[in-house]
């Protein structure tokens, strides 16, 4: 039986257990990182977030990250108490409380604090924003390409809630991972409203065919930003790059597929729903985009 995966798998770290968190103004203990039940991002899923990576002491691309974070906040009505440069102040706290120059992965979560009852009107969040960093030692393990299967949980419209927002409420996402997971599969291929091939549920999604990259319209899913440096690296190298609609057709036939993300740059894929994509490994265009991101990450994190 194969191995289960996940597109943020890491390697075992012993450091982590003992890792400090920023909590609403404090770094402290992993052990004493809590917050209150009636926080409305436990108990409602109110809140938003950002991952970021660090390399070479650098967190890479961190101003564009802020810009997203913001632009978010602003979206639900959300002020999270803090300007830009204490937001990246309290990152490099962290990192520094922890000891951490490359290898790290941060997860900043606003929430809209604490409730004074356990309903959802928010209105009844009256105490401020609860702000917390994550930051753990982490590097990606994956042994293999990832498997996907095609589910039929969708990422909808904008007028539900809209798949641009990089909020907590993310039940969504964890149903269709159920359900790949249940098929076989490591994480789940989602499709768009007009059945398109849009996303994954963690990451964004690319295939390969015939030399050219293709990746979604961007309408339905999170515009990531290592999805905007792929197309980026991809125009900027002579490589055809399109977002553009396309089913799961132009998907089995395709030549390479890969996923992007934060967290795992570019991962191959090597199966959707049993068919073998190209070789079943990491096929040449993803490793030369592998590459080009590779070195794009030297440069901006010298």
């Amino acid at each position: 039986m194969t191995e289960k995966m996940s597109t943020h798998q890491a390697q075992e770290d012993q450091r982590n257990e003992e890792i400090l968190i920023y909590l609403n103004g404090e770094v402290v203990p992993k052990a004493e990182a809590k917050v209150s039940v009636y926080d409305s991002g436990f108990m409602l899923g109110d809140g938003v977030w950002e991952g970021l990576r660090l390399y070479n002491g650098t967190w890479a691309f961190i101003d564009e990250h802020l810009d997203r974070l913001f632009e978010a906040a602003k979206a639900i009505d959300l002020d999270i108490g803090m300007d830009r440069e204490a937001v990246r102040n309290a990152v490099l706290e962290t990192q520094k409380a922890n000891g951490m120059t490359t290898d790290a992965h941060a997860r900043l979560m606003v929430t809209r604090g604490v409730k004074t009852r356990p309903f959802q009107h928010p209105s009844l969040s009256q105490q401020g924003p609860t702000m917390a960093i994550i930051m753990e030692h982490s590097r990606p393990n994956l042994p293999r390409p990832i498997k996907l299967a095609t589910v039929p949980h969708i990422r909808g419209l904008p007028m539900t809630q809209d798949p641009k927002l990089n909020s907590h409420s993310k039940l969504n996402c964890i149903i269709a991972c159920v359900a790949a997971e249940k098929a076989g599969a490591d994480e789940a291929l989602m499709l768009d409203v007009n059945g398109f091939v849009n996303t994954t549920n963690a990451c964004n999604f690319f295939i390969v065919r015939k030399g050219e990259v293709w990746t979604s319209t961007g309408d339905y899913c999170m515009n990531g930003i290592t999805r905007q440096k792929v197309i980026d690296l991809c125009r900027e190298n002579g490589i055809p790059v399109y977002e553009r609609n396309y089913s799961l057709v132009d998907t089995y036939g395709a030549d390479e597929a890969f996923l992007t993300g934060t967290f795992g740059a570019q991962t191959p894929v090597g199966d959707i729903d049993g068919r073998q994509i190209g070789s079943g490994v990491m096929g040449p265009m993803t490793e030369r985009i592998r590459g080009l991101y590779k070195a794009l990450i030297e440069r901006e994190c010298a």
